[in-house]
């Protein structure tokens, strides 16, 4: 297991060096759902833990990006794992495995519609 794990580790590794933080931010058009699901998106592949998920979202509203967006690419990316994917599938079943990621990408984007509505409740900034 823990080859596979190593793996896993190095590809996300591969993908965050490949597409940086700056690049994200010039995805986004302003459309509420539409960034949503960008950054849902984005989060899936780009799975990752917390800790980084707090640096690059600042980093992102730094940049423009809206708070959908980015409330959905840190939601995706903490629950969704597409380079994980098969790692899980091996250790919990492929069935759960498709499921559970489905199912947080899905709600990843009502999550990150009512977190910036919040938000705007708060007297934040959207």
């Amino acid at each position: 297991m823990l080859p596979l794990l190593g793996g896993v580790a190095l590809l996300i590794g591969l993908f965050h060096t490949a597409i940086p933080s700056s690049v994200l931010g010039t995805l986004f058009s302003g459309d509420p759902l539409l960034d949503s699901l960008t950054g849902a998106g984005i989060g899936s592949i780009l799975a990752g833990n917390p800790v980084n998920s707090y640096v690059i979202s600042e980093q992102l509203l730094a940049d423009g990006v809206s708070v959908f967006a980015v409330a959905a690419f840190i939601i995706s990316w903490v629950t969704v794992g597409i380079a994980q994917l098969p790692a899980e599938a091996l250790t919990l079943g492929t069935r759960f495995a498709v499921l559970r990621n489905s199912l947080s990408f899905l709600l990843s984007v009502p999550i990150a519609l009512l977190t910036a509505m919040f938000v705007a409740l708060s007297g934040g900034t959207l």
